[in-house]
C-alpha cells in the first residue's frame, strides 16, 4: 500500500517567524500512520528542518546541476544539505511562470534522486484543457516526459493539480479526481509493474481545505495532498492531515 502522505507547500510566504506553525503543527498531529511534509521557501529550510520533528521537510525546487554558475539556484545536493527529505518539482508555477518543460523537469528529477531526495512530482491541466477534454492526455504527456526510468516508491511521489483549482476556490468533482487518479496509477503500473506502480503515493492539490478533504481522500487512488494556502497555519492543516489519517 502507498503511504499516506500530507505535504504543504509555502510558496514564497514566510519569514523565521512562520516557523512557530511548525512547532504547533507538531503538537497537534495524529501520532502514526500519515507522513507530513512541509516545503517552505529556501530560507528557511535550514532552520526548519533543524527543529527536530516529526515533520519532514522539503524544498520547492532545485536545479538539475550539481553545481556551477546559476546564480539564485539551488542544486539537490544544497537541500539535501539542510536537512531536508523532499523536494517539490514542475510545479505549475514553475512550468508557467518560468518556462519549465517536461525535459527540465525530468533532469531535475535525476539530480533530486542522486541526492538522495524524494521528489513530489507535480502534474495538472490548465481549465482550456479541462473543457477541451485532453486532461487525460495532457497529465499523460507530462507524466512520460517529467518521470525519469528509475522511479520507485521510495524516491518519487506524484502529485495531480489541475491548474484552474489552485488558489482559486475551484475543486473538481469525486469523478474527475478519481479519474485522473486511477488513469495516473494505471500508468505507473504500466511502466513500473504492479509492484512499484501500485505503490507509490498519488496526491491531490488544488483547493483542498479541512471541509473538503475526507470527501477527496475517500478515493481508493488518492493517497494524501499537496496543499498550498492552507499549509501556512496549523490551525488549518492539522484538519486535512487528521481526514487523512482517518480515511
Amino acid at each position: 500500500m502507498p503511504p499516506k502522505i500530507a505535504a504543504g507547500n509555502w510558496k514564497m510566504n514566510g519569514t523565521q517567524s512562520a516557523l512557530d506553525e511548525l512547532d504547533t503543527l507538531a503538537g497537534i498531529l495524529p501520532k502514526d500512520g500519515v507522513e507530513v511534509v512541509i516545503c517552505p521557501p529556501a530560507t528557511l529550510l535550514v532552520p526548519a528542518a533543524a527543529r527536530g520533528s516529526a515533520i519532514a521537510i522539503g524544498a520547492q525546487d532545485c536545479h538539475a546541476a550539481e553545481k556551477g554558475a546559476h546564480t539564485g539556484d539551488i542544486s539537490a545536493a544544497m537541500v539535501a544539505d539542510t536537512g531536508a527529505a523532499y523536494v517539490i518539482l514542475g510545479h505549475s508555477e514553475r512550468r508557467d511562470a518560468h518556462g519549465e518543460t517536461d525535459a527540465d523537469v525530468n533532469a531535475k528529477m535525476h539530480a533530486a534522486w542522486a541526492a538522495g531526495l524524494t521528489a513530489i512530482l507535480c502534474l495538472g491541466e490548465s481549465e482550456a484543457d479541462r473543457d477541451a477534454g485532453r486532461t487525460l492526455d495532457v497529465v499523460g504527456a507530462q507524466l512520460a516526459g517529467s518521470l525519469p526510468q528509475g522511479a520507485t516508491p521510495d524516491n518519487t511521489v506524484l502529485a495531480y493539480e489541475p491548474i484552474w483549482a489552485i488558489g482559486t476556490g475551484k475543486v473538481p468533482t469525486q469523478e474527475q479526481i478519481v479519474d485522473v487518479h486511477d488513469f495516473l496509477r494505471a500508468q505507473l503500473v504500466d511502466r513500473l509493474g504492479a509492484q512499484s506502480g501500485n505503490a507509490i503515493a498519488l496526491l491531490y492539490g488544488g483547493s483542498v481545505k479541512g471541509d473538503n478533504a475526507a470527501t477527496i481522500f475517500e478515493a481508493q487512488n488518492v493517497n494524501g495532498a499537496l496543499v498550498g494556502g492552507a499549509s501556512l497555519k496549523a490551525a488549518d492543516f492539522a484538519p486535512i492531515v487528521s481526514a487523512l489519517a482517518a480515511s
